[in-house]
């Protein structure tokens, strides 16, 4: 069976994303921001050595998009605290 959009997952990459989802759900703000500056650099990396096809590039530019808009102001230090 043939899927039109299937493209072959990278595997450190997974592994970063499925991280900063773990981080984002228990609240770890610098662990999630950190992870995604790994995650940036690492797709980078991979982009540059030629290891990254257009399916792939599609599907992982509009992750780490996706994940860039949902972690901006996602940090300790722009947190309200509640009793203002």
């Amino acid at each position: 069976m043939f899927f039109k959009n299937h493209f072959r997952k990278i595997s450190d990459l997974e592994t970063i994303i499925n991280r900063i989802h773990m981080n984002m759900s228990n609240n770890y703000k610098d662990a999630a921001q950190l992870n995604l500056k790994e995650l940036e650099e690492l797709y980078k990396e991979l982009q540059e050595k030629g290891k990254v096809n257009e399916k792939q590039a599609e599907h992982y530019e509009a992750e780490i998009y996706t994940l860039q808009h949902n972690l901006r102001g996602f940090t300790h230090k722009d947190q309200k605290p509640y009793w203002t």
